[in-house]
């Protein structure tokens, strides 16, 4: 047991020695998300893509509001065949609202989904070229890490590598 200790000892200050030869960095995903011009530019190309699309659920939703208004105001002085055809028509304009802004959420998403995976993938491409050029053993990122000093923080080289190879 006592010899035991005693190798354990001496092996403790060679991996420390060892472990100080490690170059690690850290990367802050977040404020690269946030700092970015492809992200900026990504987010501009989704707003155009889909604003004729918005704007039409904008104007569906006015016109339901209208009816929905007509009712209220009218609905005691209508005939009850004409109260029941608007009201109708509002169920069935409501009910296709609805499902048309599902739909737009949900292309709107998987499009979003598209551009952030394109955009990771040039994110990680530079990472790997900084931490290659650079001589890094490890690069963290803000998710798993705790602390990081500025000292190993990447993030800035990253980011202007990224604003140059626009």
């Amino acid at each position: 047991m006592h010899k035991l200790l005693i190798a354990g000892a001496l092996a403790l200050p060679l991996s420390l020695a060892q472990a100080a030869d490690v170059k690690i960095g850290f990367v802050s995903i977040a404020k690269i998300l946030n700092s970015a011009p492809q992200a900026e530019s990504a987010s501009k190309r989704l707003e155009q893509e889909f604003a004729p699309r918005k704007k039409g659920l904008d104007e569906a939703q006015k016109s339901l509001r209208k009816l929905e208004e007509k009712i209220a105001k009218d609905g005691a002085v209508m005939s009850e065949s004409q109260r029941r055809t608007v009201e109708n028509d509002f169920r069935n304009q409501a009910r296709e609202l609805k499902r048309s802004s599902d739909e737009f959420r949900e292309d709107f998403n998987l499009r979003r989904n598209e551009e952030l995976g394109k955009f990771q993938k040039q994110v990680l491409d530079v990472i790997n070229s900084v931490a290659k050029e650079d001589g890094f053993d490890l690069v963290v990122n803000d998710s798993a890490t705790l602390y990081a000093s500025p000292q190993v923080d990447v993030t800035e080289k990253v980011l202007k590598r990224l604003t140059s190879s626009r």
